[in-house]
């Protein structure tokens, strides 16, 4: 039988067992050298790809550079697994992300891509939604007949749905001499810049909004074109009502051909994005709301380019044109959108397929 062992309560405790430094090491080594070969050589193809020198590569490199990439990724995660050196895991981080750009990352810098967004892109991303335009246009259209009508039947409609900021001195009662000198030429363009910067806010505001309620199967998207169209519709009855409304349409068409058509094109992105999570057809919701994000955004992204344009003819030459320039400027705008939407970056009969 075994005696029983008596233990000191204040005898010191043993240390815990220190690791192992020098054994990993030897296997932080170990596990560099057996793989360093394959990375030091995709390092020296990104090396040369990041230079512009892709056409001293061989033929060899090229088709070994996505295997070297993916041997480098398992590399850096087994590295991060097993704890090794700091210096071999800042190595693979750096060397994974430069090829990762090299093999998967966009080909064309930004001046390339905004080039080709502007010879085609755009326009292929309007047309690709042309269904979305009719239906934002109906319901913008249903906005200026709702809007003069409710006004024609009740005056009080017009105080309900033209706020008061943007009222001033049109309101019905007021005198033809009232309303047309709304319309009047400005003395000068001192201070318009201004005017301009708060009127890309304000249309800039619409654009968004138009576009963000979309997500919601384009229904908001719809109501926000009726009601703000109502208001143009029942400013349009208030000049009508005076006969001035050939220099209203004038005095709109400026900027309005180009504002308008920005804010139909959010529209229709924001509707095209509901549409398609609605009704996504074969693919799977997620993957038709990526699809018709991604168009949607090139879209918006045009609408952008709009708006500033269209600031800068609401500040000038809308406040310093008469009206039969007026007129000039924003049937010339209308053409050129149409042109640019209807023509650029279609495919040429007979061209082959990329």
């Amino acid at each position: 039988m075994k005696a029983p062992t008596i233990r000191n309560p204040f005898a010191a405790q043993p240390l815990p067992e220190q690791p192992d430094i020098e054994a990993a090491a030897l296997r932080s080594d170990r596990f560099r050298l057996e793989r360093e070969g394959d990375w030091r050589r995709l390092e020296q193809i990104v090396r040369r790809l990041e230079r512009g020198f892709a056409f001293r590569l061989s033929d060899e490199d090229i088709m070994d550079l996505p295997v070297l990439y993916r041997q480098a990724a398992s590399s850096l995660a087994v590295a991060r697994e097993t704890s090794l050196d700091a210096a071999t895991l800042r190595f693979l981080e750096d060397l994974v992300q430069r090829a990762w750009y090299q093999v998967y990352g966009p080909r064309s810098g930004l001046l390339r891509w905004l080039g080709g967004f502007l010879r085609g892109g755009w326009s292929r991303a309007v047309r690709a939604i042309w269904l979305d335009i009719l239906l934002a246009f109906a319901a913008m259209a249903a906005g200026v007949a709702a809007g003069w009508l409710l006004v024609a039947r009740n005056v009080e409609w017009y105080f309900a749905l033209v706020p008061g900021s943007m009222a001033d001195a049109r309101v019905p009662g007021a005198s033809r001499a009232q309303l047309a000198e709304t319309l009047a030429i400005a003395d000068g363009a001192g201070g318009l810049s201004a005017f301009a910067a708060q009127l890309f806010y304000n249309n800039a505001s619409v654009c968004i909004l138009a576009f963000a309620l979309g997500f919601a199967f384009g229904v908001p998207t719809l109501l926000l074109l009726i009601y703000n169209m109502a208001l143009l519709g029942a400013m349009a009855w208030l000049y009508n009502s005076v006969g001035l409304l050939p220099d209203f349409l004038a005095w709109l068409s400026v900027h309005g051909t180009t504002e308008l058509t920005a804010i139909l094109l959010a529209g229709a992105a924001g509707v095209h994005v509901g549409r398609r999570m609605a009704f996504p057809g074969d693919a799977s919701i997620l993957s038709a709301t990526a699809e018709a994000g991604r168009r949607a955004a090139l879209v918006m992204l045009g609408c952008v380019f709009m708006l500033i344009f269209a600031a800068i003819l609401e500040a000038f030459p809308r406040q310093l044109a008469g009206p039969e320039a007026r007129a000039i400027i924003g049937a010339f705008m209308a053409i050129a959108w149409a042109a640019l939407f209807v023509l650029v970056g279609r495919e040429r009969k007979g061209a082959s397929a990329p």
